[in-house]
């Protein structure tokens, strides 16, 4: 496995390597002091993972987050600073598997990887799995893509494996709690902002109306289901 860490803080960086090493000692960890680094870095090393510090000099994480999902669809956790609740959302918005505030325990930060690589190996449907047609949208279960009129959508690994969760159970209401331990896992099933802001991201992009959304609809106080046109 290949790890890119970026962050400014050399010491920090320097025990959040020897902790990922002794975690995965077949592991090779690259690190990056600054953003303009990791930018370079990232083509070269072709990263499995990569832990992103937000506040940084010169281009800040959230800039390298969203220049790398141009292009990429690498698992990226956040590393921001406590009680920033406006930068766990923001880091979300812009594509961030995950987020740990800082000071974090080198167990719980261990284990946030270990939950973002899994989902982002896990297979969320049998690929015999006849496709799924609702509308003009049609999720192939075979190929693990989701068209739109005739378009592909763009989605991310856990963009597609939450659409699959709510296309299990088709215009059944599926509880936040439920949502989350599905497609996150057990550990998150109080990580709230997760949902809400995956729920708007899968919209912006199969919905033709966010804003009024047909597909993806919000059942208050109970949940979300994925209605059958």
């Amino acid at each position: 496995m290949k790890i890119l860490l970026v962050d400014d803080d050399r010491g920090l960086a320097q025990a959040l390597t020897l902790g990922l090493k002794l975690q995965w000692p077949d592991s090779q960890v690259a690190a990056a002091e600054s953003g303009e680094k990791a930018l370079a870095l990232f083509p070269q090393e072709n990263p499995d993972i990569i832990l992103l510090d937000v506040s940084m000099p010169g281009i800040d994480g959230f800039e390298v987050l969203r220049r790398l999902r141009e292009t990429s669809d690498v698992p990226v956790i956040m590393l921001t600073v406590k009680g920033e609740e406006q930068d766990k959302v923001r880091a979300l918005e812009l594509g961030a598997d995950d987020y740990v505030t800082k000071p974090f325990g080198s167990l719980e930060l261990m284990a946030r990887v270990k939950a973002v690589l899994r989902r982002a190996e896990a297979s969320t449907v049998d690929a015999a799995t006849p496709p799924l047609i609702c509308g003009d949208m049609t999720i192939n279960y075979a190929s693990g893509t989701v068209t739109v009129g005739g378009e592909v959508a763009k989605l991310t690994p856990t963009e597609y494996k939450l659409l699959c969760a709510l296309a299990r159970y088709p215009n059944h209401v599926l509880s936040h709690e439920a949502l989350l331990t599905r497609v996150w896992g057990s550990e998150y099933r109080g990580e709230s902002d997760f949902l809400k802001v995956y729920v708007k991201r899968l919209r912006d992009k199969i919905e033709e109306d966010s804003s009024n959304p047909k597909y993806i609809r919000t059942e208050w106080g109970r949940g979300y289901k994925l209605a059958l046109c």
